[in-house]
């Protein structure tokens, strides 16, 4: 069975984009849901941030050992098409259901397996560190997180929610990871930004 998995275009120019450098990083940021899997990919060249994809790998309902399979064959076809050099993922909050949070595990799972079976370094962040990084702070709305991602990436439009939550987590990714974060004042403590 074939995965099925929507690229939004936020413009038509960018799938394609031309390159920032000779050499940009290319970042893999990925947003884990059991219904919904959430992708974003951008270019990094010096301390330039280029969108070029992002998208959801959708899910049917149905049996638990398909959905994981879809949400492994979809973050394998993103890589495949895309070729990132790195990869974030968002890390599993523990929610009031525990059964929620088991599956959200799994889903999660199924993502980093595809990553792992390509040999790509990963890194893992919290919601309140993506948040953080992209809006200025930990507990911001979905909403901000949209519009601070649209402005950051100079996109003509808002991504939808899953993608802008991917296009998060590969923002702090480039800027945690990569030192830029440090130079504007935040420093990690205990797990969090501050």
């Amino acid at each position: 069975m074939r995965s099925k998995f929507r690229v939004q275009r936020v413009n038509p120019m960018i799938e394609n984009p031309s390159p920032l450098s000779p050499h940009p990083l290319r970042i893999l940021g990925i947003d884990p849901g059991l219904r919904v899997t959430g992708f974003g990919i951008l270019d990094k060249s010096g301390e330039k941030l280029k969108y070029v994809a992002s998208g959801c790998i959708k899910t049917s309902g149905g049996e638990l050992a398909l959905r994981l399979k879809t949400i492994l064959d979809g973050v394998s076809e993103v890589i495949a098409r895309y070729h990132p050099q790195q990869v974030a993922v968002e890390k599993v909050f523990v929610n009031v259901n525990p059964q929620s949070t088991l599956l959200l595990g799994e889903a999660r799972g199924a993502a980093i397996c595809a990553v792992v079976g390509k040999d790509l370094p990963m890194l893992e962040y919290t919601a309140l560190q993506v948040k953080q990084a992209v809006v200025g702070k930990g507990h911001a709305k979905k909403e901000q997180v949209q519009e601070m991602v649209r402005r950051l990436l100079r996109l003509p439009g808002n991504p939808s929610p899953d993608a802008a939550d991917a296009l998060a987590c590969a923002i702090c990714h480039a800027h945690t990871r990569l030192g830029k974060l440090a130079a504007t004042g935040y420093r990690m403590k205990k797990g969090r930004l501050v």
